[in-house]
């Protein structure tokens, strides 16, 4: 059935993860949505993904958006049939490791800021929702640009995903007060699966390591005893994100979001060993060591060491408005063993 009323909230990365679940939220609420898609074959699929999952009420708008484009690469009749949406949630990323610097910026970076100049125009914008990462945006400062050499130093630091994030959430954050849009962005935590059904999505960071659990394969657990890798719920981090534009006021805001319940990783790592009948790791190893050894020997990802860190996160912001919106997180360790069960029923994605 077409939708009754001009869309009034843009989901761009809408056929991604977690936008798939932030527009079952929106829809399950009533609110009149748009989705941003690459052509009619993501459409479809996406409009399958949402009718299985029980939004029966409605179907979103569809429209034909490229992020990595100005004005998103909308045709002029799309633009126009979003000349109501006063929210936009980017969500949209290029998210892999081992990307070059060309295959993450045109997304991660060009891409936020194109987002940004196009919910600009939009007369009665309310809210950009720009989706960075818990490890990312906590510069009070940000700057932007970064002269040539401090960019090239960042991303072999980090690796071509998380600096291209880094630069894309400083982008944003220095632009958006210029461009008068204001702006909250949201930093997730390693986002897993639906609290009830364990439903993954999407297999890197902390999957790829239970994988390497699941075979056999970890041996070693690369940290300390106080590694905090935090987690969030898939459906609890579509819920507050939805609940963003209604309770953020001001120009700039943003927020992290995390479950405190999340044990340290190795007691993580444990927890789901014995949940899954397999070995535990024997033993941590630094992760400078990691570092310095062969991938082939150690398995691990070098540009996902970055995120294996004793820091912890200021999350008052988020809980105060989880708090406002009457947000509940669901309990974490039926999460954390549904999403694994989860995880071997699909194969880790090969399924």
């Amino acid at each position: 059935m077409p939708p009754t009323a001009p869309p009034r909230t843009l989901v761009l990365g809408a056929t991604g993860f977690l936008g798939r679940w932030l527009l079952l939220e929106l829809l399950t609420r009533g609110e009149p949505v748009a989705a941003a898609v690459r052509g009619p074959g993501s459409a479809d699929a996406l409009r399958r993904w949402l009718h299985d999952h029980g939004a029966d009420g409605g179907a979103p708008t569809t429209v034909t958006a490229d992020l990595t484009r100005p004005g998103l690469g909308l045709s002029p009749e799309d633009d126009a049939r979003l000349g109501e949406v006063r929210d936009v949630h980017n969500l949209a990323a290029r998210y892999a490791f081992g990307l070059t610097r060309a295959q993450a910026e045109p997304a991660n970076v060009h891409g936020a800021l194109h987002a940004l100049h196009w919910s600009a125009t939009r007369p009665g914008l309310r809210r950009l929702v720009h989706l960075s990462g818990y490890r990312v945006g906590r510069d009070p400062r940000p700057q932007h640009p970064l002269d040539p050499a401090a960019t090239a130093a960042l991303y072999t630091r980090l690796g071509a995903y998380e600096a291209s994030k880094h630069l894309g959430d400083a982008a944003v954050r220095v632009t958006a007060p210029r461009l008068g849009v204001p702006l909250t962005t949201v930093n997730p935590s390693s986002v897993i699966g639906h609290s009830r059904t364990g439903e993954a999505g999407q297999y890197l960071g902390l999957a790829q390591l239970v994988r390497q659990l699941h075979r056999g394969r970890l041996p070693l657990l690369p940290g300390t005893r106080r590694t905090f890798v935090p987690v969030v719920t898939v459906d609890h981090l579509a819920r507050f994100l939805a609940a963003v534009p209604e309770h953020d006021r001001g120009p700039l805001a943003a927020h992290t979001v995390l479950d405190p319940a999340t044990p340290h990783l190795p007691e993580l790592i444990t927890l789901l060993a014995r949940h899954l009948g397999v070995r535990p790791p024997r033993a941590l190893v630094p992760v400078r060591l990691v570092r310095r050894l062969p991938r082939a020997l150690t398995g691990a990802d070098p540009e996902t060491l970055t995120f294996l860190s004793e820091d912890r996160y200021d999350t008052a912001s988020a809980d105060r408005l989880a708090t406002t919106a009457g947000l509940t997180r669901p309990p974490l360790t039926p999460a954390l063993t549904a999403w694994a069960d989860r995880l071997v029923a699909e194969d880790f994605g090969a399924s």
